[in-house]
């Protein structure tokens, strides 16, 4: 059974900094293009970032420059670390495996940026 389990969130104020991570088991993410999603109450999910199996990155362009995504294969884990955060950031981030669909997805962590 694969389980994604994301941690790392919490409250912040505006131009603070968090690490969301995502530890995955029942499967090896080292063979899937692994990513962040995030969804805004009254919004649809949106993609924040995305790593390839080659290591190769994208970005949404609301958060280029700001959020860098990582993989660390062997502790089979991703990072999403979120510097410079805006009010607008605010979100339930959620780890994913597009390869797998409906069971690619974790539970979510909450990020809140408020003064």
């Amino acid at each position: 059974q694969v389980q994604l389990v994301e941690s790392g969130g919490g409250l912040v104020q505006p131009g603070g900094s968090l690490k969301l991570s995502c530890v995955v088991s029942g499967t090896i993410i080292s063979f899937y293009t692994m990513g962040w999603y995030r969804q805004a109450p009254g919004k649809q999910r949106e993609l924040v970032a995305r790593a390839s199996v080659y290591g190769i990155t994208d970005y949404a362009d609301s958060v280029k420059g700001r959020f860098t995504i990582s993989r660390d294969n062997a502790k089979n884990t991703i990072y999403l670390q979120m510097n410079s955060l805006k009010l607008e950031d605010t979100a339930v981030y959620y780890c994913n495996i597009e390869a797998l669909g409906p069971r690619g997805w974790g539970q979510g962590t909450q990020v809140t940026v408020s003064s």
